[in-house]
């Protein structure tokens, strides 16, 4: 019987894919990470989903890789395991994507919480690139987003000590937008989700492109990106929508156009 490593769920606008392994705390196998990518594609090609949060359960978000299955590779065989694909193709969705963490998210598991656009934290959470106990190091952007999000010196220290660190700092690091009670994490994610769900979509596809781009460029090609969405969006009808809305002290009724 295959094993259904994600369920989806859907409240309106917003998907919620929670993990489904937790007989090994969600760590990430090939399989899981097929299942993760192929899931968050379908989802991302449905126009009625303008969110998706990714959420582990309240034991785990995701425990790393599944070492069993990695000890015994070759560097030739890590290569052609296929993961890096599998990476790509969740790095590569529009849709916003929010991590609502609890419990452990070490190795990949905080690196699939990094390639998220927010990150909504329970006070119960813990995160660790612990990889360099194992001989290895983070290898799905754990040591670029890590050392972007809260700075080149704490990230060193995590990256090579291997060490967890608490939610509760990593927010004040900057890491995490909203930390909140264990019982209140995949709430707070929904009321976030249909916040930006209720925005108008082109709008936030295009400023979340802008924001992405431009922490992985110059300040200057950021700009340039930027500006050049920032005009294109005037000739949506949400923006005349919008500001007509304004100034008639009413509320925007968006269609997404």
């Amino acid at each position: 019987m295959t094993k259904n490593f994600v369920i989806v769920e859907r409240q309106g606008a917003v998907a919620v894919l929670r993990f489904n392994r937790p007989e090994k705390l969600n760590a990430l196998s090939p399989e899981m990470l097929a299942a993760i990518a192929g899931n968050v594609e379908t989802l991302d090609a449905d126009d009625e989903v303008r969110v998706i949060i990714l959420y582990g359960g309240e034991r785990a978000f995701a425990a790393g890789a599944d070492i069993g299955a990695m000890a015994q590779l070759s560097p030739v065989e890590v290569a052609q395991a296929g993961t890096r694909e599998y990476w790509l193709r969740i790095w590569a969705v529009d849709t916003p994507l929010i991590a609502a963490v609890s419990g452990y998210a070490y190795g990949g598991g905080c690196e699939l919480a990094m390639s998220c656009d927010l990150i909504v934290a329970a006070e119960t959470a813990r995160f660790a690139q612990p990889e360099i106990k194992l001989g290895i190091m983070p290898g799905a952007g754990g040591t670029q987003r890590l050392a972007r999000a809260i700075g080149p010196y704490r990230a060193m220290e995590m990256v090579l000590t291997g060490e967890p660190v608490g939610a509760r700092e990593l927010h004040a690091a900057g890491l995490i937008n909203r930390l909140v009670p264990v019982e209140r994490i995949l709430d707070e994610a929904l009321e976030l989700a249909q916040t930006i769900a209720s925005r108008p979509a082109v709008a936030v596809s295009q400023a979340r492109k802008a924001v992405r781009y431009g922490v992985e460029r110059t300040v200057s090609e950021g700009l340039e990106l930027e500006r050049t969405n920032y005009e294109l969006l005037y000739g949506t009808e949400d923006q005349a929508e919008g500001m007509e809305a304004f100034l008639e002290k009413r509320d925007p009724d968006f269609k997404h156009r």
